[in-house]
């Protein structure tokens, strides 16, 4: 009979593995310890940071209640530039949806067309486009608008995209067959298929474009973040931690209906 000592023991990964994930987290190590010696992040005195955190929040204390009357107009032009922002993209995100799959783009050319069209809507963040589109529409809402909504539709065309290579292809051919319109054949053959996916991305892209939408007024886009613009340059720090408050609100309202959708779409 073997004894105790050769019995084998359960290890979650063998001695490759160990070896792999060892080296992966010295790189993760190394590369850290570079970018923080490259960028010189040094903290000269620490000693100050607890010091400057009570005294701002001292200057915060008590929030201006007061000010909250003056904040609904920019706050409702703030939660309209997401919703028309986001009901933008996703008019815009279908069709480019369709160019970016690889199963409904009708050639080569039209595919790298749409992966162009998502790649360059993704890669600049959302405050980088409203300054683009203030200098193009001038300040206001407008500009704010269209930034969320040229943003998103990269998000949304991706994603959706994705979604759509994933349907069953047999249902598209069989509306086709029937002698369908190629509009027919979108509307009945390919949206019914993804519009779970293309309800619940919209809404988690609406809750995040209430959250980029509140600081677009830093660059003069529109929304309540130019009261807080204003409030930080005036150090009215009494009215900044009004406005943080109203946006948290309105943050958690937002993330609450998101969540609550995507549920219900499942």
């Amino acid at each position: 009979m073997a004894s105790a000592n050769d019995s084998e023991t359960w290890q979650r990964f063998d001695r490759r593995h160990r070896l792999g994930r060892l080296l992966g987290w010295l790189g993760a190590a190394v590369v850290f310890a570079a970018s923080w010696r490259f960028l010189d992040m040094g903290v000269t005195r620490p000693e100050i940071i607890p010091r400057e955190i009570s005294d701002l929040l001292t200057r915060m204390y008590p929030p201006d209640v007061a000010y909250a009357g003056d904040l609904v107009g920019p706050l409702i032009e703030t939660i309209h530039i997401a919703a028309m922002g986001t009901a933008g993209a996703l008019v815009l995100a279908v069709p480019v949806a369709l160019l970016a799959a690889e199963n409904t783009t009708p050639n080569a050319a039209t595919y790298w067309l749409g992966k162009l069209i998502v790649t360059v809507s993704r890669s600049v963040n959302t405050i980088v486009w409203a300054l683009v589109f203030v200098v193009v529409f001038g300040a206001g809402p407008l500009a704010g608008t269209v930034a969320i909504a040229f943003r998103s539709v990269g998000f949304l065309g991706k994603l959706l995209g994705e979604e759509i290579e994933e349907i069953d292809f047999g249902q598209v051919e069989a509306v086709r067959a029937s002698g369908a319109s190629s509009l027919q054949v979108l509307l009945f053959g390919i949206l019914p298929q993804v519009k779970p996916a293309l309800v619940g991305l919209s809404v988690y892209r609406w809750d995040i474009n209430v959250r980029d939408s509140t600081i677009l007024g830093f660059v003069g886009a529109g929304g309540i973040g130019v009261q807080l613009f204003r409030a930080v340059n005036a150090f009215a720090w009494q009215s900044v931690a009004m406005i943080l408050l109203v946006i948290f609100g309105v943050v958690v309202v937002s993330e609450t209906l998101s969540a609550y959708t995507r549920g219900m779409v499942r």
